[in-house]
């Protein structure tokens, strides 16, 4: 039987205007594109670290299989694709993910995009050596269960890798007044600052949902020099932490 062409050329359009948005520099996502060497070293030297990878490969991460949930446009899936990692993209959004397919398929990556949820592909006994859970805690509405989803899809020895935004008045200042009403970077309401998480708690978090927290850095934003680095002490707003699965 000949197979029907399903595609809508304009609807692909629309969809490559789209992608061509998030990977925009200077567009929306201009904030994750700033933060994302410092994400992407982080991530990068952990994987490295945890699974005896050596980063000046031309594929460390050949063998390994990762999940990045909350994916949005892949700009996480695609650097863990060109260092050879079998990546599957997660993300709650419907309309993320095509926009993800379609960058992809321009960057000649094969990555497999999902339109699901942690708790699903858990439920469906999905494992992962590596699960990558950027800013995505903040916005769930059970924490508590997101991180016990992610503990179940990774494999006995797997790296937990999670970041996201401590709660305190200078998170208020810099995360919500300066990122969303001044420099007007996000939509006003993108974030709550009442679920924001400080370290502390979030260690428990991960203890409960059984991981065992091994790592923990911040992420600080230089005003002067306009520039992101990590930091071995200031936690203050945004950190990223990694945890193993005994």
């Amino acid at each position: 039987m000949q197979a029907t062409n399903t595609v809508d050329p304009a609807e692909i359009a629309k969809f490559e205007a789209m992608a061509a948005e998030w990977w925009d520099l200077d567009g929306k996502f201009k904030p994750l594109h700033m933060m994302n060497p410092v994400r992407l070293d982080y991530i990068s030297r952990q994987i490295a670290a945890e699974f005896g990878r050596d980063l000046n490969g031309p594929t460390p991460f050949t063998g390994l299989r990762i999940a990045d949930i909350g994916c949005g446009g892949g700009l996480l899936c695609e650097p863990m694709a060109r260092l050879g990692a079998d990546v599957v993209g997660v993300d709650a959004a419907a309309r993320n993910i095509p926009v993800a397919e379609v960058h992809a398929a321009q960057s000649g990556l094969a990555i497999n995009y999902r339109h699901t949820t942690a708790e699903a592909m858990a439920a469906a006994g999905e494992q992962f050596d590596v699960v990558i859970n950027m800013e995505v805690v903040e916005h769930v509405a059970d924490p508590q269960g997101y991180l016990t989803a992610c503990q179940q899809l990774l494999k006995s020895g797997g790296l937990h890798l999670c970041s996201t935004i401590n709660r305190n008045p200078k998170s208020f200042a810099m995360a919500i007044v300066g990122a969303e009403w001044v420099m007007q970077w996000l939509p006003k309401g993108t974030h709550e600052w009442s679920k924001f998480i400080k370290p502390n708690e979030l260690c428990d978090l991960l203890i409960k949902a059984g991981l065992e927290p091994v790592d923990r850095k911040g992420y600080v934003f230089n005003f002067a020099k306009f520039t992101w680095s990590i930091s071995d002490k200031d936690l203050s707003v945004n950190y990223v932490t990694a945890a193993l699965k005994p």
